[in-house]
């Protein structure tokens, strides 16, 4: 399958922005400072007023990078994975669709998760400048982290990121398969565009609900500093401790407005490149 849009360019900081600052919103309060980012918009007004445009897209070169081995692998190689566990048949169970969607997610995590760490540190240095910042460059990221860290460092949060992969990649793909469906089985909808975008925006909106808590804590997780959580499961018992259980759905609507964008983009451009690719035969 031909590479898909990179869905770092509808990610930019503002989700990681909000779900990285409720672990400092207790410090805030012991000091009498108002929590620095309110809702979508204004999270995107703060950050444009006082970090510039620029800020928006901290790590983009990273979350290229990560984009494009993550969605070769993932999405790639789904319908070929899923054809190996059904052994060619064509009926393919919702069981069979969960296990293609699980494995092409941790095989696509367990080449590309360096690429997702360094897009993290990247998006959480946006507001440093100058001297403060420890990252100048995507190459130059890669060689502190293993330098300071070891390669333990590059792959830190493969655990949760495993699983967010593999809950995104199940959620993404299966919910996209039968809403499709049951659109064409169920309305006047034809196999077209108005179908896959509707397919798609559902895929996006279910992959939020479910994904969001993995989400956050794997964020949290990856740009914790070193040793101040000992695993991914502390640190989502310390959010719920501190925080409470909404803070696993910190960042929604900007997660919801990227995936359904990733989800919309991706699956249009798939199905309107398989249709070309089968007109070409």
């Amino acid at each position: 399958m031909p590479m898909l849009p990179p869905q770092c360019l509808f990610s930019p900081c503002p989700l990681f922005s909000t779900q990285i600052q409720g672990e400092e919103k207790g410090a805030a309060a012991s000091h009498g400072t108002a929590v620095r980012y309110r809702g979508v918009f204004g999270t995107i007004t703060t950050m444009v007023r006082t970090e510039g445009a620029r800020s928006l897209y901290s790590g983009l070169v990273a979350g290229l990078q990560r984009q494009m081995s993550f969605a070769s692998i993932r999405i790639g190689l789904y319908d070929s994975v899923k054809s190996f566990y059904t052994k060619g048949s064509d009926h393919v169970g919702i069981g069979s669709r969960l296990l293609a969607g699980c494995t092409t997610g941790a095989m696509a995590v367990a080449l590309a998760q360096p690429t997702d760490v360094v897009k993290v540190r990247f998006q959480a240095q946006a507001s440093s400048s100058g001297p403060n910042r420890r990252y100048h460059g995507t190459m130059q990221a890669y060689k502190t982290i293993a330098k300071e860290e070891g390669m333990r460092g590059l792959w830190r949060g493969t655990g949760p990121n495993i699983a967010r992969n593999a809950i995104v990649n199940c959620t993404e793909l299966v919910t996209y398969d039968l809403i499709k469906d049951a659109l064409l089985k169920n309305t006047p909808l034809t196999d077209d565009l108005p179908c896959h975008f509707t397919s798609a925006f559902g895929a996006g909106f279910c992959t939020t609900v479910i994904a969001s808590p993995v989400d956050v804590v794997k964020t949290r997780y990856m740009n914790s500093a070193l040793g101040q959580y000992s695993s991914a499961l502390n640190c989502a018992h310390a959010m719920v401790t501190k925080e409470g259980p909404l803070a696993f759905y910190k960042g929604f609507m900007p997660s919801f407005l990227r995936l359904g964008s990733w989800n919309v983009v991706m699956f249009v451009t798939y199905e309107q490149l398989k249709r070309a690719m089968m007109a070409a035969r």
